[in-house]
């Protein structure tokens, strides 16, 4: 970013992670690790080899003492990785992460015996303790780690995995941000980094698009071998252990950790999959001759339309434009989300070595959320915000819940965030009589949905077919290569031309690395959010109160349970094709624009 568009952002916040500790050489942080180290090791000493024997009363105790336990580690892992996140170039940084990492993972090893035990008792056993209000104050918890049960090993087994982590999937993982941090994209005579390089493929300029797309392209080469390695080590250590703990396929952990039903993920899949014609291969035609061009390249995908001036919009207009937006549909929403910006809650300047991309990070009930963006003032960049902030207000909203039940399954943390969007994008929409910027407007989000559900369904079938491929021996670059613009011109379809260039563009997703299958979530949120805001426009009153009890719910509550005050059911093939005909509905009213 130069430094008059700089300038022009106004003042862009920096967290201030003291809610947490006020820094990684902080006594209380000492304190904390200490205290938790003792409380383990004393919580193995009471309980380990005794879960059965205890009476409703000593489990709920029991269970209250590691609810306990977990909050302060993950009091001490979260400001680790925000930490991080925000300098992944320092090696004192990335020292104090790792060392952190281990500590952590040294002491949740001594009570992992406690699920362990309680999924070994009977059927019969728990729903006799569960009479007891305590325990059954813990009883989305306790149904929930029971569903592992059958993929579960024996106690020196599961300690080993746990203890191997962070010198195993842990590992390569960081080597991949720190990686991809630390790489340089010369563009036109700047050195940028990957975030900034992306940036510039939603320029006006189609040369400016075209430069940093070059190289983007010739950095990823250089860098694919590597790359390579640690896609194709995670995956194999991951078939080794999906192998030992009988699951019949890749994705089978994500969908039982998001407690949703493969045939749901299935039926989404094969929707989406189904509807590229109608979506993605309809629009980018018509975007093709917006353009004037016979076909469009990969890094005319995000480009704006020759009539869109994107102008810079200073961090205090973004701010303002979301919590508005917010507020119209319910004051307390924004309530939840001005915390945020009045209290240090999130990190969005850009800076060398700050992580790339954007995250809200649940840390603790403790505490609180807090955000990362890097912001440069497009708007992309106003969305970004209201999609963050959305997954902020939730967690906000479903702390209560504590540290066992407050995370939402992935399938259902996308809502709150998919539904800021709409919010902020259908008050800008409304807000704006000019028909030729109101058409602007609509095909950006346009894009962002085809990018929400397209895309990432395309990039769930991607990771599919690296896996299951990856069972039989590793990939070369190549390889992985010939996947990624095999799904990327099934989903675009035939108005992209694809450079053999963008061959090696897999490799810096990070969703990929940290969260295999995670990206299947977003689809969902965003048929999802459409089915919902539908149902919203149809309801005259207590739409609100309803929302606010989904996302209250954090983690007590699946799907079903939580749909079903709106009438909806993700079981239901119509409920895909109900979220999907919003997109293309606003592809209807572009070709009507177009005439």
């Amino acid at each position: 970013m130069t430094e008059s568009n700089a300038t022009a952002l106004g003042t862009v916040p920096e967290w201030d992670l003291s809610d947490l500790y006020s820094g990684p050489d902080s006594a209380d942080l000492k304190s904390d690790l200490d205290g938790a180290a003792k409380a383990a090791a004393d919580f193995a000493k009471a309980y380990e080899g005794n879960v059965a024997k205890l009476d409703g009363a000593g489990l709920a105790k029991a269970i209250q003492e590691f609810e306990t336990i977990q909050d302060t580690i993950g009091r001490v892992a979260s400001f680790a990785q925000l930490t991080h996140a925000g300098n992944m170039n320092d090696p004192a940084i990335s020292q104090f992460y790792q060392n952190t990492v281990e500590r952590v993972n040294d002491i949740s090893v001594l009570f992992l015996f406690f699920s362990l035990e309680i999924n070994r008792m009977s059927d019969d056993d728990i729903s006799d303790r569960l009479k007891d209000a305590g325990v059954s104050k813990y009883g989305p918890w306790i149904r929930d780690i029971r569903v592992y049960r059958n993929h579960e090993l024996s106690n020196d087994l599961e300690k080993l995995l746990h203890e191997k982590h962070v010198t195993g999937a842990a590992s390569w993982s960081r080597l991949f941000d720190e990686t991809m941090s630390s790489l340089t994209f010369p563009v036109e005579g700047s050195d940028l980094s990957a975030e900034q390089a992306l940036h510039r493929l939603s320029d006006q300029d189609r040369s400016v698009r075209r430069a940093a797309a070059e190289s983007l392209s010739a950095v990823f080469e250089e860098n694919n071998r590597l790359f390579a390695l640690v896609t194709n080590t995670l995956a194999k250590d991951k078939e080794i252990e999906d192998r030992w703990r009988n699951y019949d396929h890749p994705a089978s952990s994500r969908h039982l950790s998001n407690f949703v039903e493969p045939e749901v993920v299935a039926a989404l899949k094969q929707s989406v999959q189904d509807a590229y014609p109608n979506l993605s291969h309809r629009y980018y035609k018509m975007k093709a001759s917006w353009m004037g061009l016979d076909r469009l390249e990969y890094w005319d995908r995000n480009a704006p339309l020759p009539e869109d001036a994107d102008r810079l919009r200073p961090w205090d207009e973004a701010r303002d434009t979301v919590l508005d937006a917010y507020a119209k549909f319910a004051p307390d929403l924004a309530d939840l989300g001005r915390k945020f910006f009045d209290n240090d809650w999130i990190d969005a300047a850009m800076r060398s070595g700050k992580s790339p991309g954007a995250f809200a990070h649940p840390t603790v009930p403790s505490a609180h959320p807090y955000l990362l963006l890097n912001y440069q003032g497009k708007k992309r960049d106003v969305m970004t915000l209201a999609h963050e902030l959305g997954h902020g207000v939730h967690q906000l909203l479903a702390a209560p819940n504590g540290a066992l039940m407050a995370d939402t399954p992935l399938t259902l943390a996308e809502t709150a965030s998919v539904f800021g969007e709409q919010l902020t994008f259908r008050a800008l929409l409304d807000g704006e009589s000019d028909p030729a910027i109101r058409r602007v407007m609509l095909a950006g989000k346009v894009e962002d949905m085809l990018n929400t559900v397209v895309r990432q369904v395309a990039f769930y079938d991607f990771e599919l077919r690296v896996h299951e491929e990856r069972r039989s021996g590793e990939l070369t670059p190549d390889r992985i290569g010939e996947i990624w613009l095999a799904v990327q011109s099934e989903s675009l379809g035939p108005a992209f031309s694809f450079a053999d260039e963008y061959r090696n563009w897999w490799c810096y997703i990070p969703h990929f690395i940290h969260s295999p299958f995670y990206v299947y979530a977003y689809a969902f949120g965003d048929c999802l959010v459409n089915s919902l805001y539908s149902v919203y426009l149809d309801t005259d009153t207590g739409f609100q109160d309803k929302y606010f009890d989904m996302l209250r719910a954090g983690g007590t509550k699946h799907h079903r349970e939580l749909l079903a005050p709106f009438g909806l059911d993700a079981s239901e093939p119509a409920f895909w094709s109900r979220g999907l005909t919003v997109i293309s509905s606003f592809i209807d009213d572009l070709e009507e624009m177009a005439k």
